[in-house]
């Protein structure tokens, strides 16, 4: 099993734990050493990398790979999220399953707020102002916050996409998306979900198709 991107190992090592022989790879050097505290052993290994250029020697290695909890989409090109993709289907065996979590553009946009505030248990104002840009799919958000331990801003771009785009994006590597949930929950996904699960399988291309 291959978590991609691993951050801080919090779902690699659970499903270490469940049983799974786990791979997480990062490029934060600063959450793979969070991770690394966690726990490493035989079943979980932690490596540093671009999901862009995983290693080569991981061609057809894993039989499941997990990218969760909107890990997708932070490239500036396009075209960067397209190498994602092959990679991830590079390193999936023959029948392997990825599992996708992110954002759903529909449901994001069917309830877009472009503005709000809230207050957290320790009395941090947070404010967010968000602008979406339709031909792009990007997303900008910045984030504002003031409160006991300090104030600050930051902003962030995620590129967002509809289940029918990235669906086909998948089916390009020969990754076919054979469940589309509504999230976490289990219920099917509709255009007002505002996050969605994927689950695809790994089938071999076409001849013509895998020479283009």
């Amino acid at each position: 099993m291959l978590d991609v991107p691993c951050g801080q190992g919090r779902h690699a090592h659970l499903l270490a734990e469940a049983g799974f022989r786990v791979d997480g790879l990062d490029y934060s050097r600063t959450l793979l050493a969070r991770a690394r505290v966690r726990g490493t052993g035989p079943t979980l290994r932690y490596r540093r990398g671009d999901m862009r250029a995983l290693p080569a020697n991981w061609t057809a290695r894993f039989d499941g790979l997990v990218n969760l909890f909107t890990s997708f989409g932070f490239f500036t090109e396009p075209a960067d999220d397209a190498q994602v993709v092959a990679e991830f289907a590079r390193v999936l065996k023959p029948g392997g399953t990825l599992i996708w979590h992110g954002g759903n553009r529909d449901g994001v946009m069917a309830r877009f707020l472009s503005r709000d505030w809230w207050r957290t248990a320790d009395g941090t104002l947070i404010g967010q102002e968000r602008e979406f840009d339709p031909l792009s799919g990007v997303l900008t958000v910045v984030s504002n916050w003031h409160g006991p331990h300090g104030s600050g801003e930051r902003e962030h771009r995620i590129r967002l996409y509809t289940a029918t785009a990235l669906a086909e994006l998948m089916a390009r590597q020969g990754l076919i998306v054979e469940a589309a949930y509504d999230g976490w929950r289990d219920r099917p996904l509709t255009r007002r979900s505002g996050e969605m699960l994927l689950v695809a399988r790994k089938h071999e291309l076409p001849r013509r198709q895998r020479a283009r």
